[in-house]
């Protein structure tokens, strides 16, 4: 098989979850243990970190990623899923895993595929873990796929975890309350192992902290240590301020983050701790190592979709927030940005819960519906039914292709074009733009 055979092999062969589902998840880590061991373990052979998270844990991974390749450090990154090319999921020091290795690996163990019969994800974790040993890289930021305690990367021993925020998402397979989401998210806590958490939540914070005293695990609620102060919006940046809460070691920060959208302000305090805790065992990071990495994320790391810029005339902005607490920092980042009219080209999947979502949707703006090319979207006639019943008015279309350039074809110069609801959407858009 060659490259392009192989990957069919595995999007054809495996249980998917972009395509199948909850049928696709896996409640149990047999499989991949299954994998690991008879891949010797590869996942012992490095030093790690866990994230995990309802929203911003592929951002926070990647700003993670970028300030210990900057500070000198090996540095893998596993992400899940991606947008253009599959091997975004798996790279080191921001470079994909070249196609040699996913062609010899899935050849070299296709036997084993075939006796174990694992999903889809549970091939590709297997994939990043022999190859971040294979290459003896120094460290290896591994974001979970889904929930925590029974994902599949959750056999790992991390020097240390990171858990972003707790929303409700993916509740017919985490739960229905945010007490039964977190439970599973806190299932990366790993006994006396530092664990992070970004944002306080006091509905839940008994949670984390009973897990973490179970466990003997030092914990840390990152809006405890520090303030972001937003200080202003530039054309390719947004200025920040990081302030300590308490005097001490900690000092104010400024900061120039590439990327833009306001909720980045909610990641950046766990990004801070994360790297106050990689400070205390051992890792040389200074200030200048994390202010000139978080000043271009995006360069050294490759991370798209997260309120990029596709186009300037009209402006057009895509993001992948796809739940009921992304979509709320959308529409506060689209309020904020200037614009005559707005046009959202928008599409979901079937198992999202959309309601919440179209409850807060503007309903001035325009609307063209539409359906990446998954069993799991819903329709985009299903969906603009849906929204007529929130005032949300608009045209259902074939495509995302057809939606973007039906918006495109009645924009203003002076308008503004969001395109988002889903990452398949966002992913069949980038291509267009390129």
């Amino acid at each position: 098989m060659n490259y392009l055979e192989v990957i069919d092999y595995l999007y054809s062969r495996l249980p998917m979850f972009t395509r199948d589902g909850s049928a696709a998840f896996k409640k149990d880590l047999t499989n991949i243990r299954a994998l690991c061991d008879a891949l010797k373990n590869p996942e012992r052979a490095f030093k790690s970190i866990h994230i995990a998270g309802t929203n911003g844990k592929g951002s926070s991974s990647h700003m993670l990623a970028a300030i210990l390749q900057t500070a000198g450090y090996k540095t893998g990154l596993y992400t899940s899923p991606h947008l253009l090319d599959f091997r975004e999921r798996i790279k080191i020091d921001g470079e994909l895993v070249p196609q040699a290795f996913v062609v010899d690996f899935v050849k070299t163990n296709q036997d084993l595929i075939e006796a174990i019969q694992p999903s889809f994800f549970e091939v590709t974790v297997a994939m990043a873990f022999r190859y971040f040993a294979d290459a003896a890289v120094d460290i290896a930021v591994i974001e979970t796929g889904l929930g925590g305690r029974l994902d599949s990367t959750n056999i790992i021993e991390p020097v240390m975890s990171l858990i972003t925020n707790i929303g409700y998402d993916h509740m017919n397979m985490l739960g229905n309350s945010l007490t039964e989401i977190a439970g599973e998210k806190a299932g990366i806590i790993k006994r006396k192992t530092p664990i992070v958490v970004s944002e306080r939540q006091e509905a839940i914070d008994s949670i984390f902290i009973n897990r973490a005293q179970e466990l003997a695990a030092p914990i840390v609620f990152a809006t405890d240590q520090w303030i972001i102060e937003a200080c202003s919006m530039e054309a390719q940046s947004q200025h920040l301020k990081a302030i300590p809460k308490e005097t001490g070691a900690l000092k104010a920060i400024d900061i120039h983050l590439d990327l833009r959208g306001s909720y980045q302000q909610k990641n950046l305090p766990g990004v801070l701790s994360s790297i106050c805790v990689l400070q205390e065992n051992g890792f040389t990071i200074t200030e200048r190592h994390l202010v000139d990495s978080l000043a271009k994320v995006q360069a050294l790391t490759g991370l798209m979709g997260r309120w990029q810029t596709l186009s300037t005339q009209p402006l057009t902005i895509c993001d992948t927030g796809h739940n009921e607490a992304g979509w709320k920092e959308i529409i506060k980042d689209l309020s904020r940005t200037p614009h005559r009219k707005l046009h959202i080209v928008l599409g979901v999947m079937r198992d999202k819960d959309i309601e919440h979502m179209l409850t807060l949707l503007p309903k001035e703006a325009s609307f063209y519906f539409c359906s990446p090319g998954f069993q799991r979207a819903l329709p985009a006639v299903e969906l603009k039914v849906q929204a007529v019943g929130y005032a949300l008015i608009g045209e259902a279309y074939d495509s995302v292709e057809d939606a973007v350039k039906a918006a495109q074809g009645v924009a203003l110069k002076e308008d503004l074009i969001f395109i988002g609801g889903s990452t398949f959407v966002v992913a069949e858009a980038l291509p267009l733009f390129q």
